[in-house]
């Protein structure tokens, strides 16, 4: 694989001097996320994308749902669309019927509004967001987060 760090694609700074995720580090995610679905024998997709919401890495497991791929990615969309202000989760209670966002779901070209989205922060910056889908909410919130925290980063 080729060493990509110090190039700038004509940006004018290399991706270690922007604030998107890089391979390596979605990579990190991905790897750490996976060892949790075995660890906990869900299996699932695992979409990394970078703040703009463009997949950087993706993995399906074993056996996971075919449909949770398009879940996976849009969970971790739906948090980079919105510079991750909030999880997949947190949109859940202002999207429900009554709630001041209800039907923003239908926006955007499909957003999901329950749990599996995080976003990923670095050094106070939003570089990225994780959607993991495939087993219970619960799961895919946990496999997520500890994605997240493999690269030293918050959510």
């Amino acid at each position: 694989m080729a060493d990509n760090r110090n190039v700038t694609n004509n940006l004018g700074s290399t991706p270690a001097m922007r604030h998107s995720i890089n391979q390596e580090q979605a990579q990190q995610v991905v790897r750490a996320a996976a060892m949790q679905v075995n660890k906990i024998k869900s299996p699932s997709d695992i979409a990394v994308v970078d703040p703009a919401g463009y997949l950087v890495a993706f993995l399906r497991t074993d056996n996971a749902y075919l449909g949770s791929i398009d879940i996976s990615m849009k969970k971790a969309r739906t948090v980079a669309l919105f510079n991750g202000a909030l999880t997949t989760a947190a949109w859940g209670t202002s999207a429900q019927p009554g709630g001041n966002v209800y039907g923003i779901e239908q926006t955007n070209g499909g957003l999901i509004v329950f749990g599996g989205g995080v976003p990923i922060f670095k050094d106070g910056y939003f570089i990225g967001a994780v959607g993991v889908s495939g087993g219970t909410v619960e799961q895919d919130i946990d496999i997520a987060t500890v994605g997240v925290n493999a690269v030293g980063t918050t959510m």
